[in-house]
């Protein structure tokens, strides 16, 4: 890939990238990366079948459920961002949008590592999910298979846990579920 930084460029830019590549608008630069890697996606996907399959209030039939969506891209602000798994609670967001993104920032946001994003999701998206409220946001390390969560307090990241390997854990905001972290490695 050739340059994956543009400056000052608008939502437009984005329908014109490959399909191998995910865009996302960070302050009026485009930010591009190649789609990600087997291991990155098996841990997105295994987390959004573990908590969806329990918490998507259409599953669970709960009215306190959770809309939880893989690769949503959301505007936040004048940011555009994909996060790799997001959940809305239901009384956050009663109903899906009818437009392609989201406008209502998550509840919760789950980032997977990979070398080509790892600086934005520890940087630049975290920042736009605390300014934006997200009240709890993990990083999933696939390599390493470790998990952090992380809990909005006063507008500043707290780390809550560090869970690895294969525990059996019952992480906020979903820790009525527990689950084992070995299903998130290949």
């Amino acid at each position: 890939m050739a340059d994956p930084v543009k400056k000052g460029v608008g939502y437009e830019q984005l329908f014109d990238l490959p399909d191998n590549v995910v865009g996302e608008i960070f302050a009026g630069d485009l930010i591009t990366h190649p789609r990600p890697a087997p291991r990155h996606v098996r841990a997105a996907s295994m987390l959004g079948i573990l908590l969806g399959g329990h918490f998507d209030y259409k599953l669970s039939g709960r009215d306190d459920g959770w809309w939880i969506l893989h690769e949503p891209e959301c505007h936040l602000a004048e940011d555009i961002v994909v996060p790799d798994i997001t959940g809305w609670r239901k009384t956050t967001m009663a109903e899906l949008p009818e437009t392609a993104w989201f406008e209502i920032p998550p509840d919760w946001v789950c980032e997977v590592l990979s070398p080509a994003t790892s600086k934005f999701d520890r940087g630049v998206k975290r920042d736009i999910y605390a300014r934006e409220k997200v009240g709890y946001y993990w990083i999933v390390d696939p390599l390493d298979k470790v998990v952090e969560v992380f809990a909005l307090e006063r507008e500043r990241w707290t780390l809550v846990s560090t869970a690895q390997d294969e525990q059996v854990v019952n992480l906020v905001p979903f820790e009525s579920l527990p689950f084992d972290l070995s299903a998130l490695w290949a």
